[in-house]
């Protein structure tokens, strides 16, 4: 085996790219570890953790970029070739090659003065300085990078807000602006149906249901996941409302949120119930079932809301397939599960259909385990075993700490399915696949192995393990959904029609007794 160490001075690339990079660049022929990143201290703490250590790494500034491949003696050659072809965006199929690039935003602005949004992916230390340059150059902002303090967010929320401007984010991994998706996004028919997300996979399962109904998505605008918080108070959601409310091309607004805090989700619904347009409100795991409002329709799940909005932008009803739940279906997986199967493990790639799995489970059972859960009673951590009933939002940052995230790269999800498929208590795995812009190429191809591998080891000790999956895409979009669907049952997986039905089928599936 072959160690190559590459620092290459101020060659800054985003992370967004670097994450695609980093799985083209392991998935080269004699690769065994391929980690491209900046020389973040972060990105240094990862690699000593995987026990990469070398004078030149620790001389490395943040603004350098830290090239890493081992690969067996004979082909390391060719290995270091194939990565400095995908450095240089040149890999076969690329569309990279007519991309202008700018060193800085003045460079840019002063070439391309009339665009009017810009995408922020860097360094977190760095975004917040980034962001402000491009909100006082007269510019809406989309924030893909975490790790901004709550106080620079509130800062920029504030002056965007002064300016008559939107910031989307921090941590903002989804919006479809003019039919253009930006960061993860699905394609989807353009319609008169907004959406205002502050949960990045729960703006993307909206609207994939939403198309699948038969509607359309005008804008998709994300927030970030804090926005609803007290320190932030809404700003961005509020400001997102009334501009889908001015915007002409919209009839219906969506909300989808995790849970707001209480006096944020009182903002909100004043500012929905004075909208001019019907507004469906989707907080996860809250308890409201009224807003007061009577344009406001309050719904229990993504897949409800998605349902509301299309009936609302006139879909006749009778022309929805709403994919009741399978009763029979349910009793024959319960019938196949022994006694001791107790137990579901989810393990996904989207916090929001994590979350909308779990609060399912959440209504039926006390014993529900994850590194998201708000009762510290409950809460693992990513290294912890699981317990019991157990949900990984394995796209959380404790997952993808100097990691790409499972939606690009699925190696962390693969190991810890080969570690619940161990459970003799287990009875049913439930994961979501996400397809389309910024995913992986083919996230079903890449885990059908090790699904069978998981569902060979329960057989071996006389067990069925029930395989639930979800994959989250249209037929517009590449891989179209259904090739990913034929797959998974070809490979002995049930599949689920939405996130709100995995999340339902899942928990009944392990129901024994009186549950």
């Amino acid at each position: 085996m072959t160690r190559h160490i590459e620092i290459r001075k101020n060659s800054y690339l985003d992370s967004v790219s670097l994450m695609s990079m980093s799985t083209k660049a392991n998935a080269v022929d004699g690769v065994t570890l391929a980690l491209l990143g900046m020389a973040t201290p972060m990105n240094k703490e990862v690699l000593l953790n995987v026990g990469v250590s070398d004078p030149a790494v620790d001389a490395a500034k943040p603004s350098d970029l830290m090239v890493v491949i081992d690969a067996t003696d004979d082909t390391i050659g060719a290995a270091i070739e194939a990565v400095n072809d995908i450095l240089a965006r040149k890999n076969k199929g690329s569309s990279d090659a007519a991309e202008v690039r700018y060193r800085t935003l003045d460079g840019a602005f002063s070439e391309v003065a009339d665009t009017n949004l810009v995408i922020i992916s860097v360094n977190g230390a760095f975004a917040a300085r980034e962001a402000r340059k491009a909100l006082n150059a007269g510019k809406h902002v989309m924030i893909f990078s975490d790790n901004v303090s709550v106080e620079d967010e509130l800062a920029l929320k504030t002056l965007a807000h002064e300016k008559g401007l939107l910031v989307m984010g921090p941590d903002c991994g989804t919006a479809i602006i003019n039919g253009v998706g930006l960061a993860f996004a699905n394609a989807v028919r353009r319609g008169n149906i907004g959406i205002v997300g502050a949960s990045g996979t729960g703006s993307q399962e909206l609207s994939v249901r939403i198309h699948d109904f038969g509607g359309g998505v005008s804008q998709l605008l994300g927030t970030g996941g804090r926005d609803l918080s007290a320190e932030i108070g809404g700003i961005s959601m509020i400001d997102s409302i009334r501009a889908l409310d001015a915007d002409p091309e919209t009839a219906v607004i969506v909300i989808v949120s995790k849970p707001p805090a209480e006096e944020v989700a009182d903002k909100v619904l004043a500012v929905a119930g004075a909208a001019s347009k019907p507004v469906i409100v989707n907080f996860l795991g809250s308890q409201r079932t009224e807003s007061g409002y009577a344009n406001v329709t309050m719904t229990s799940g993504t897949k409800p809301a998605a349902v509301a909005a299309v009936l609302a932008a006139g879909i006749d009803k009778s022309t929805l397939d709403l994919h009741a739940l399978n009763i029979p279906l349910i009793e024959e997986v319960r019938a196949k599960l022994a006694p001791e199967q107790k137990y579901i493990r989810g393990l996904f790639c989207g916090g929001t259909l994590c979350d909308e799995s779990m609060f399912a489970a959440l209504d039926k059972y006390d014993n529900v385990y994850s590194n998201i859960q708000k009762d510290p009673q409950y809460k693992i951590g990513a290294t912890d075993p699981s317990r019991e009933h157990t949900f990984l939002d394995m796209g959380d940052d404790d997952f993808t700490n100097g990691r790409p995230h499972p939606m690009i790269d699925p190696t962390m999800r693969l190991q810890r399915l080969a570690q619940e498929a161990n459970d003799p208590e287990v009875g049913v795995i439930a994961m979501d696949f996400i397809v389309g812009f910024g995913s992986h190429d083919d996230p079903v191809g890449v885990t059908i192995p090790a699904i069978t591998e998981a569902k060979a080891k329960a057989a071996a000790r006389g067990q069925h393990l029930e395989i639930l999956g979800y994959v989250l895409g249209t037929d517009l979009d590449t891989p179209a959904v259904a090739d990913q669907i034929a797959m998974l049952e070809a490979a002995g997986v049930t599949i689920s029609s939405s996130s709100t039905n995995l999340g339902l089928l899942a928990r009944e599936f392990v129901a024994k007794g009186d549950n």
